[in-house]
């Protein structure tokens, strides 16, 4: 860069003189020049940085580009698994509620704590802050949904276990050997009394079968009372809780004690013609909440459909009881 050169007119010796610049003004023309020769390199590398990508720059981007792309298949994997989870919830109040005969879980309960405001202030400081702040949203809702599933899932096992135990108290198959089941007597209901002569309400089902004949307990209970009991002779009674009572009546011989827990299938005493009694039978009676029900409703087990069929048919016969 060529520097001017100034000259002054010397009226003395009538000459021009050249002008040299004070030291003052030479370091303040210096000064400029550098700060100007900084602004222009500096002006020099913003350009460079705008239009050149530096490596550590590309490697930034394309980590950032992956993260990004990380969080968008996470958010999408989240949608699917709350859809999951609310499919869950709808085949939990709609089928397995219904089935073990429990109240349905309401949102309100299902999802109790998910509206309370959560500290996000610091993703805000994040570039995709909406995107990470969506995605942790949506994890904390499907943590809760997997928590109160879970909590659902423990009642229902609970639920589960207290059924099958109901299950096995109730009553549900026949007192005395299959091959006895032809030789029924009478059934329930409406009867004529052989002794009295009149016609009586019938509250059980006599089985014909030989003294001694096997009498099984029909479900799981607790002998209730296991002695002589007037017209009944020797009786039987099981308490199999949840309202269900059984009776075994006429027996020849008791093979329990009062007291004494019992499971569906034991052998509790055998057939005899004690008390009221025409003739070597089992009387046999269902009662729940102490009213008498039709002992023909309780042998879902151990027979086929045809068979339950034919002792239905032989249950509605009017024939004459046997005590």
């Amino acid at each position: 860069m060529s520097t001017k050169v100034y000259y002054r007119y010397n009226s003395v010796t009538e000459q021009y003189e050249r002008v040299y610049p004070s030291r003052r003004r030479r370091i303040t023309m210096a000064l400029h020049r550098g700060m100007m020769s900084l602004l222009a390199a500096l002006a020099v590398v913003a350009l460079l940085y705008s239009v050149v990508e530096l490596p550590r720059e590309r490697r930034l981007r394309r980590d950032n580009e992956r993260l990004r792309a990380q969080v968008d298949i996470l958010d999408r994997r989240a949608d699917q698994a709350i859809a999951v989870m609310e499919e869950m919830a709808e085949r939990d109040n709609n089928f397995y509620r219904v089935m073990m005969g429990s109240e349905p879980m309401g949102n309100a309960a299902r999802y109790a704590g998910l509206e309370r405001q959560r500290n996000y202030d610091r993703l805000d400081l994040m570039a995709d802050h909406r995107l990470v702040q969506g995605l942790s949203l949506k994890l904390d809702r499907l943590d809760q949904m997997i928590f109160s599933q879970s909590s659902s899932f423990d009642y229902l096992a609970g639920e589960t276990r207290r059924q099958q135990q109901r299950i096995s108290h109730i009553p549900a198959i026949q007192p005395v050997p299959e091959r006895f089941l032809r030789a029924m007597a009478s059934g329930y209901g409406v009867r004529h009394d052989p002794i009295y002569g009149t016609t009586k309400f019938h509250e059980g089902m006599d089985f014909s079968a030989p003294i001694g004949t096997p009498v099984y307990a029909t479900a799981d209970g607790r002998v209730a009372t296991a002695s002589w009991q007037g017209l009944y002779g020797n009786l039987i009674e099981i308490d199999h809780g949840f309202n269900y009572l059984t009776r075994y009546a006429h027996l020849s011989r008791i093979e329990v004690q009062p007291g004494q827990e019992v499971h569906r299938g034991d052998l509790i005493g055998r057939v005899g013609n004690t008390g009221k009694s025409t003739g070597p039978h089992l009387h046999y009676e269902v009662r729940h909440r102490g009213a008498p029900q039709n002992p023909v409703n309780y042998y879902f087990y151990d027979l086929t459909p045809e068979q339950y069929d034919q002792i239905i048919r032989m249950a509605e016969n009017a024939g004459h009881v046997m005590d």
